[in-house]
């Protein structure tokens, strides 16, 4: 017997809303609130990323997850210092060079690494390519979490590669457009979101509600505070602030 074609399940990207964002839609589109993030609905939700993370975190909300992975960069490196990330990362592959042009030019160095996941051997060469100001100077290390072929970084992963990373002056940014999935399966492991972040290293996190049956609604969220400075106005001048923004914040 055929598949109904709405049956097919060919991206998460062409699901529908998961029930609870579309019944949280409905309940806050009642009223009037203050626009721009300044209602109790965006507050309440970036207080429940404080609650989910254990920590002091600042969230920004934005429209899709370029945008997000893009923004967060923009606010690491200045357009002399290069991206590392893996070969097959979404920055590099599926972005449309939205990176180097939020960042104003940072050069994304693609690195390899089996089952798409980096390692020690493949980013320490990395960090002392080129010859003085010749070369991007490094800022950034972009870890993918879920990566692009499904495969988890431990927490112990995580923390090593941030280590050498922080070492070198580096901040570690998390495509987390999977991040829920990696949540769900290393909870098995008793791992928490915030062993797979902050107390693992990393500096800002770009959390994924597309791929996780939400409506417009990425999160970057930041756990060392200095990079976060003025990031709100990154978010406006790129247009990605929401007018309506309870609508975003209410399916979080």
């Amino acid at each position: 017997m055929s598949a109904r074609p709405d049956s097919l399940f060919a991206s998460d990207n062409t699901a529908g809303l998961c029930p609870e964002a579309l019944a949280a839609l409905i309940a806050v589109n009642s009223g009037s609130a203050p626009s721009y993030g300044s209602d109790p609905t965006t507050a309440r939700a970036q207080d429940l990323f404080r609650q989910i993370f254990e920590t002091d975190c600042e969230t920004f909300f934005v429209f899709n997850g370029t945008a997000a992975n893009a923004l967060a960069l923009s606010a690491l490196c200045q357009r002399h210092h290069s991206v590392l990330c893996h070969e097959v990362a979404h920055i590099d592959t599926d972005e449309c060079g939205a990176p180097e042009f939020f960042t104003g030019g940072s050069k994304l160095l693609p690195l390899p690494g089996p089952a798409a996941k980096l390692t020690l051997t493949t980013v320490a060469p990395a960090l002392t390519r080129g010859h003085g100001v010749h070369f991007p100077k490094p800022g950034a290390l972009s870890l993918t979490q879920s990566t692009e072929h499904g495969t988890l970084y431990t927490s112990a992963e995580i923390r090593a590669l941030a280590d050498l990373a922080h070492a070198h002056g580096l901040s570690v940014h998390m495509d987390g457009a999977r991040f829920a999935n990696a949540c769900a399966a290393s909870a098995l492991a008793g791992h928490s979101p915030a062993d797979l972040t902050w107390r693992a290293g990393v500096d800002v996190l770009c959390f994924g509600g597309t791929k996780n049956g939400l409506l417009s609604a990425e999160a970057v969220v930041f756990f060392n505070p200095a990079l976060a400075r003025d990031f709100a106005y990154r978010v406006k001048q790129t247009g990605q602030l929401a007018s309506k923004q309870r609508f975003a914040s209410a399916q979080w």
